[in-house]
């Protein structure tokens, strides 16, 4: 498994939380939204999903990835 913190712009409130923790489980990808830190906290199978995969189902939740 690796761990990776992802800084994302554009989280206010705990919808913002439940969209982008649910899109990520989609995936098979565990994270926890920082809303204060603007970021989300990682952790997946290299073999099974890709740094870029997990972008995208954040971005395709409405929010900006740094």
């Amino acid at each position: 498994m690796k761990s990776v913190t992802l800084n994302v712009q554009g989280m206010s409130c705990q919808h913002c939380v439940n969209s982008i923790e649910g899109a990520l489980k989609e995936i098979g990808v565990s994270g926890k939204v920082n809303l204060k830190g603007e970021s989300v906290e990682v952790s997946f199978d290299e073999q099974k999903v890709s740094l870029d995969q997990i972008k995208e189902a954040i971005e395709d939740q409405g929010y900006e990835v740094g």
